[in-house]
């Protein structure tokens, strides 16, 4: 049977589906005028709060990478002044404490003092600066490298050790061909030739093409 052909006209005349729902929807907001009223108040603050916020930080940001540029100008220039680079750079923590760059003054002030044969007061910048930064960052096995040297400089092997057996135990560290030859060297260092025989058979096996393979060949067999 032929289904029955509805016209144009009965079309107009009935409800559209989409008007009735608006209608419906319009209806619903108009009986509850005054909660709609306080949750858009609410969402209009909450979006202007973040909307100011945003454009603080933005401001903040900016502001702090200009001061943290000038500070790494400083100490990159060939006639540079070591304790004007450190003013700078601690003007970036002071000045410039909410923005992202100013985790990045402590270890450069750790480096100057480092260069500065000043490894007492270097060793608690690299500290501060591996205290803001996740596991797994790139910077902080940086640091974590920075603040073994500055141990060993002062005379704390131990320190130096225990803070590479850490990075060390991470597998995926980029920086693991470093830790590995830095550790084995103060096992060495220290009498510990033992473990410092684990730790180059270590890096044996997982750089055999580093540059640094025919050295720590040399060693083991030297020291079997």
């Amino acid at each position: 049977m032929a289904k029955k052909r509805i016209t144009r006209k009965a079309l107009l005349k009935g409800p559209d589906e989409f008007l009735t729902f608006t209608e419906r929807a319009i209806e619903f907001v108009r009986e509850r005028a005054g909660y709609f009223h306080a949750a858009g108040i609410v969402l209009a603050a909450a979006a202007l709060v973040y909307l100011g916020v945003s454009t603080y930080l933005n401001y903040v940001n900016k502001k702090g990478q200009g001061a943290y540029y000038a500070a790494y100008a400083e100490l990159r220039q060939q006639d540079s002044d070591p304790e004007k680079a450190k003013a700078l750079f601690r003007k970036v923590v002071e000045d410039h404490g909410l923005s992202k760059v100013s985790k990045l003054a402590a270890p450069q002030i750790g480096y100057l003092k480092y260069g500065e044969g000043q490894y007492l007061e270097a060793a608690p910048f690299y500290e501060t600066f591996l205290s803001k930064f996740p596991e797994k960052s790139p910077y902080r096995s940086l640091a974590a490298l920075a603040l073994a040297a500055t141990y060993e400089e002062k005379g704390e092997a131990a320190q130096a050790i225990e803070v590479l057996r850490d990075l060390a135990s991470k597998p995926e560290d980029p920086f693991m061909e470093q830790t590995l030859l830095s550790l084995g060297r103060l096992y060495r260092l220290s009498g510990q030739d033992e473990k410092a025989r684990e730790i180059y058979e270590t890096f044996q096996g997982r750089f055999p093409t580093s540059p640094f393979t025919a050295q720590v060949k040399a060693y083991l067999n030297q020291s079997s």
